[in-house]
């Protein structure tokens, strides 16, 4: 993002939000910051994901650095994940994002309620 300004998100940023800020990185990123998990004790964990989805989200944020993947060799062969350094680092930005969603959820609930008036007023 550039310190100017304007305000303008380049491609690579926008791409690696998307991937960290997608529907179910935060939840895996919040277990994993409590310890590190199996693939099976994720998706326990989390109850609404999908394999399929705990699978590309895992893979993503792994690429990304965020997560690392260990090879336990135990019967059968288990695979654990560890949040890593660079993971840590997202910690207190989420915090500070977190923080304002839960100060500003009063005058967004408001907001949301007079758009939805409003579009049942107007039909639109």
């Amino acid at each position: 993002m550039d310190t100017d300004d304007e305000f303008r998100i380049s491609p690579p940023h926008r791409e690696l939000l998307d991937q960290i800020l997608d529907k179910w990185s935060l939840s895996v990123l919040n277990e994993l910051c409590e310890r590190p998990c199996r693939f099976n004790e994720l998706r326990r964990a989390i109850p609404q994901v999908t394999q399929k989805s705990l699978t590309a989200t895992l893979r993503r944020l792994e690429r990304n650095g965020v997560v690392g993947r260990e090879v336990v060799s135990t019967r059968p062969v288990a695979v654990r994940y560890r949040i890593t350094p660079l993971g840590k680092t997202l910690r207190p930005p989420i915090d500070v994002l977190l923080a304002w969603a839960s100060q500003n959820m009063p005058a967004i609930t408001r907001a949301r309620e007079d758009f939805d008036t409003r579009e049942a007023e107007t039909g639109f």
